[in-house]
This record gives structure tokens, C-alpha cells and sequence, in this order.
């Protein structure tokens, strides 16, 4: 395994502009067990139709409009007790799919949105596939495969002591999983920022036909130093492609493992070129002070490539998820 430093650059900036609370445009729906918010944002993918968000403690995709004025929920299929909504209170977090990572991939001449769980449990070895975006007619597959899951979590390079997928990138015939290493310690085995290769004619094959198709071993695995912001260490959040670069986010949590949230002291916007090298800039508000906020998903705004939205997670279930528009400054496509 290759091992990257990624290093603060002092030529980078990124800083908040603009912020959106997320809320469903038709409200809460106690029938669905819908909120009448987006909660705990983890991913971003551009869809026909605007922007998809998944969540990681709530069951629902929001198709949005970039001003965040106009927000869609798509159901998943609930859980138990009918629930679609996971969280300590409610006593069923550990119920939760954790769908942390999202890509958009067109195949057989449609899009497919593929939402994938975190497999920091076995509770959440599962791949949502979202089809119908070009007709605004949705089909909505869910799939169990714990073979893929036990194939990355082997993988120590990539796992390291706890497997926790937060990422995910299409690059032509592969899809480039972000492993977020925020785990405990384990065994001897430390935490580890990495990324790894998933060939995605294989991949499909085993979505479709779990049972009948072994799932892609992963290639390609790449660590990476990511630093600190105030004595926390960084770790992956989400990633996307931009021209020749890959963006991606990262926040500074003290968790104590994969499963439990921890304070935060920030988040970070950072690119990987084309020969490898990784750098990045603390997010911030425009006055130059830090944002605070937890950054859980990450999209190129297609009108201006130097612009970002961002999701950030409250880790509250009573607080809206917010859109947030990041503006960059420096050589970021170096």
C-alpha cells in the first residue's frame, strides 16, 4: 500500500458563502414516518432533475434544487416496526442502514444512483439503487451483500481497524471507494484514510445477482495522512470528480469509533491531483474564522467549477441539515 501525506496549503482557500436549511417542500408525513426536514445529509450526487442527498439516519433520498428552495423526498423501504427514521431517542440507531456514500452511474442507458451503507456493522452491508430518474418514475432496490462488505473489510490496507465507507467516485470503468478512518484501534491494527478500486462491470454483476457473481476485490489502495485541525485528526467525509482532480471533504471528529459521534472542531476541503499529490484548506466562514460545521457530503457545482455545495450534519435529529455554497480561491486544478 502506497501511503499519501495530504498537508495544509496556505495557497488554498475554501469558505462558506451561502447556507440553506433543508426542508421537504410538502412537509412531514407521519404515515411514511417522514420529517419535515432532511436530517443527517451524508452524500451528494447530481441526478436528472437536480441534486440527490442521501442520509445516514433516515430512509429517505431528497431530490433538491441547488437554492435548496424545492426539496423532494423519495422513500426507501422502512425498516423495523415501519420506521424510517433512526436515532438514539427512538432507541433503534443501531437499525439504521447508514447510507454514507453516493455516486451517479449511467449504465444500460439510464441513471442509476447508487447509495452505499458504511459496513461499519453488519447492519449496514446494504447498496440502495435508485433508477427512473428520466422518467421521474422511481424504482428503488435495495440489496444485501455482505460478501462485498467482508471482501473490503479484509482488505486491511483500506479498512485499517474499522471499515467505514463515507465516499465514492466514478472513474471510467472503476469506482473509487473513500474509507473514513475514524475506528478504535484494534488488535494492533490502527485507523486509516484510504482509498481503494471497485470494477464496476463486476460490481454490477454482484449487485444484481448477489448469489450468482463474487464481488470486485478491491485495487489500487491508497493511504493518506490528512493532518489535524485543533489536535483532532481529519478523516474522508465524502469526494467528487473535477476535470483531472478529485475534491474531497474532511472533518475533524473525536469519535471513539466507527458507530459513536464525538465533538468537532472543523472540516477541510481538499483535492488529489492526477499524479497522486493530496492537499487541502480548512473550511471557513468569509471573515476567515473557522466553520464549525460537520462536512458529510461534497458536489462540483456544474456552473462554475471553482463552487462547491456541501451538506453538513448537525448530528441532531431535530436540526434541518443545511446546503451550504463553498467558494474556492487558489490553483486547486494543479
Amino acid at each position: 500500500m502506497r501511503l499519501t501525506r495530504a498537508d495544509a496549503d496556505p495557497t488554498l482557500a475554501a469558505f462558506v458563502v451561502a447556507r440553506a436549511p433543508l426542508h421537504y417542500t410538502d412537509g412531514a408525513d407521519e404515515s411514511l414516518d417522514r420529517p419535515a426536514h432532511v436530517r443527517a445529509g451524508s452524500s451528494l450526487a447530481w441526478v436528472p432533475g437536480g441534486i440527490a442527498l442521501i442520509q445516514d439516519d433516515a430512509n429517505f433520498v431528497a431530490v433538491l434544487e441547488p437554492d435548496g428552495v424545492r426539496v423532494r423526498a423519495i422513500a426507501l423501504p422502512a425498516g423495523k416496526k415501519g420506521r424510517r427514521q433512526f436515532d438514539t431517542r427512538r432507541g433503534n440507531k443501531k437499525h439504521r442502514m447508514d447510507l454514507e456514500a453516493c455516486v451517479a452511474v449511467w449504465s444500460d442507458n439510464e441513471t442509476l444512483l447508487l447509495a452505499l451503507g458504511s459496513g461499519s456493522s453488519g447492519r449496514r452491508e446494504r447498496v440502495a439503487i435508485i433508477r427512473g430518474w428520466e422518467a421521474d418514475e422511481f424504482e428503488v432496490t435495495v440489496v444485501h451483500v455482505p460478501e462485498l462488505y467482508d471482501t473490503l473489510r479484509r482488505a486491511e490496507a483500506f479498512a485499517g481497524s474499522e471499515l467505514n465507507v463515507e465516499g465514492v467516485v466514478q472513474l471510467g470503468d472503476r469506482l473509487r471507494l473513500f474509507g473514513r478512518g475514524n475506528g478504535e484501534p484494534r488488535a494492533g491494527v490502527q485507523p486509516i484514510n484510504a482509498t481503494c478500486d471497485l470494477d464496476w462491470t463486476m460490481l454490477l454483476a454482484h449487485l444484481r445477482a448477489p448469489d450468482r457473481n463474487p464481488p470486485p476485490s478491491p485495487t489500487s489502495i491508497i493511504g493518506y495522512a490528512l493532518g489535524m485541525l485543533d489536535d483532532v485528526a481529519l478523516s474522508f467525509t465524502d469526494a467528487a470528480v473535477s476535470g483531472d482532480v478529485i475534491l474531497f471533504s474532511a472533518s475533524a471528529e473525536a469519535s471513539p469509533d466507527v458507530l459513536r459521534d464525538g465533538p468537532v472542531t472543523g472540516s477541510a476541503i481538499g483535492v488529489i491531483n492526477a499524479e497522486g499529490r493530496a492537499r487541502w484548506a480548512r473550511l471557513t466562514e468569509p471573515t476567515g474564522a473557522p466553520f464549525l460545521g460537520k462536512v458529510e457530503g461534497l458536489l462540483v457545482d456544474t456552473s462554475a467549477p471553482d463552487r462547491l455545495f456541501v451538506v453538513v450534519d448537525a448530528d441532531d435529529p431535530d436540526a434541518a441539515s443545511a446546503l451550504c455554497t463553498v467558494q474556492l480561491r487558489g490553483d486547486w486544478g494543479e
